[in-house]
């Protein structure tokens, strides 16, 4: 989209000791970049391979792959038979459990009968293909697929795996992680680059937090159930490109950042802590990847049973508190009835104030209370930590350009997903969601003009600290993305000069 930077990727590869640099299209498939690889490590193009980092981790070949640099190359590792044969033992694994689960779910002879054919058809395609891993990955997306429409058939939940609500009983499985004193410190701030964590990292940080701000000391959190919570809470965000578990730790760790940077243990009680950072977990639990008005145009479930009020915001308070239920994900069983209530208004409040629809109201609300803004008034209050989470729900702009930039172009698959399945249904696209009509700056930059700076630069007012580290960072976002605009703009202009003068030409002729 737009300019020339924006509609291509730069990996650097560790080819025998000798550094390569490998441009692609971003639009490129998985198994074109596999190809340029292979060409670059001189192994014929259809040779398996895997790409690992700087510290061994493996890499998904895809255009949406981590950035790096010449001095953090990826390497290239063909793929032997033999690891092909332990991924085929293990699929085999996988559709064989997959089949079982479905054969405990459904008692209907045909809907088990249609379960067995489709997994019998998947099976059969996996072996014709030679196990390639595209086509594992395509066969996991069919399943997936199949799995959704026998719960839509069956109607009985909301959750796209009804078994991701059952918590862990063994000792949580995700190992500690000693985090470094660098690590501690980084945490703190809003430059923290979260795409060099995978995910068990990032819920040791999690963990970390809690502890950190006393909060596991001072409601006597078992550690344990913490852990479980954790995990269940990651169980059940699901694989988007957006809205999923790494977003969800963004939003926590900069409400995190700003309790620091603001002090706001000062001026809360540690209960407005605890329910800050809980929302700010649970703010987008089991989000489906589509939008409030594509819930609300499509008459979904969702749209039905929250009657077109923040349908979404809804299911993840209803998620939020459906795994709080488990008593071995509690975290509030210690808390008493009166406690635990105001946890419980005080988290949904929060999680319902990030439905943009609301962005006006609230901050308009705000403004009001700003001026003379009053600790000891609880309307003034619950209005601040309102702001809070929305500022955090919406702050990767707030962040370096190198970790915010591959967010945006997260949320624009996201949004062109489902731009794309609105033109298939025949229902209202958004300009804003459209692949046709938008390109990253423009994206942006109304987007930080309007809502982000306003928004920051109110909570400014009552926080002069957050000026250096939060807002110059939004204004200068937004200057970059004008002058990218500007080089679009010009670029597009000389492409039309040349397509009118080809034109002119062939009239002449």
């Amino acid at each position: 989209m737009g300019s020339a930077s924006s509609s291509s990727r730069v990996i650097y590869l560790d080819v025998d000791g000798r550094i390569q640099k490998v441009v692609f299209s971003r639009f490129c498939s998985p198994c074109d970049i596999k190809e340029l690889f292979c060409t670059a490590l001189g192994v014929p193009r259809t040779t398996n391979l895997s790409l690992l980092d700087s510290s061994g981790a493996m890499v998904s070949i895809d255009p949406t792959m981590p950035h790096n640099t010449e001095r953090s190359p990826y390497r290239v590792v063909p793929v032997t038979s033999g690891q092909l044969a332990d991924k085929e033992e293990l699929f085999q694994n996988v559709l064989t459990q997959v089949a079982e689960q479905f054969s405990r779910a459904f008692k209907i002879n045909e809907l088990k009968t249609e379960v067995t054919n489709r997994l019998a058809m998947l099976e059969k395609r996996v072996e014709l293909e030679g196990m390639k891993v595209v086509e594992i990955e395509k066969c996991h997306n069919d399943i997936k697929k199949l799995r959704e429409e026998m719960a839509s058939r069956n109607n009985s939940n909301f959750l796209e795996d009804n078994k991701k609500l059952t918590p862990r009983r063994d000792v949580p499985s995700y190992p500690k992680y000693h985090l470094s004193k660098e690590t501690v410190e980084a945490l703190r701030l809003p430059t923290f680059d979260a795409w060099q964590w995978e995910p068990n990292e990032m819920l040791s940080c999690l963990e970390h937090m809690y502890h950190d701000l006393g909060l596991v000391k001072d409601f006597n959190i078992n550690p344990i159930t913490l852990k479980r919570w954790l995990l269940c809470i990651h169980d059940n965000y699901r694989n988007n490109p957006f809205h999923n578990f790494r977003h969800c730790f963004c939003v926590t760790q900069m409400m995190y950042s700003m309790i620091c940077l603001c002090s706001l243990q000062e001026k809360f009680t540690q209960l407005d802590i605890l329910i800050l950072m809980t929302a700010a977990v649970c703010h987008d639990l089991d989000h489906p990847g589509f939008n409030n008005t594509y819930q609300i145009n499509a008459r979904t479930e969702l749209a039905v049973r929250y009657n077109d009020i923040s349908p979404l915001e809804n299911h993840h308070c209803a998620v939020a508190f459906q795994i709080f239920s488990q008593p071995d994900c509690n975290i509030f069983s210690n808390f008493d009835p009166e406690a635990f209530k105001q946890i419980r208004q005080g988290t949904i409040t929060l999680i319902l104030a990030t439905d943009m629809a609301r962005h006006g109201e609230i901050l308009d609300s705000f403004k009001q209370k700003v001026d003379n803004f009053d600790y000891a008034d609880e309307e003034h209050i619950t209005c601040l930590k309102m702001v809070l989470i929305k500022c955090c729900d919406i702050s990767n702009e707030v962040r370096p350009m190198e970790v915010a930039e591959p967010w945006v172009d997260c949320l624009l698959e996201e949004y062109f997903m489902q731009s794309d399945r609105e033109k298939a249904e025949g229902l209202p696209v958004a300009p804003f969601m459209d692949r046709e009509k938008v390109t990253k700056p423009t994206a942006q930059i109304g987007f930080i003009k309007f809502v982000l700076i306003p928004m920051f630069e109110t909570v400014l007012k009552l926080f002069p600290q957050i000026e250096e580290a939060m807002v110059q960072p939004l204004r200068e976002s937004r200057d970059r993305y004008e002058e990218l605009k500007q080089i679009d703009d010009a670029m597009n202009e000389v492409q039309k000069k040349k397509s009118e003068n080809l034109t002119m030409g062939g009239k002449k002729k």
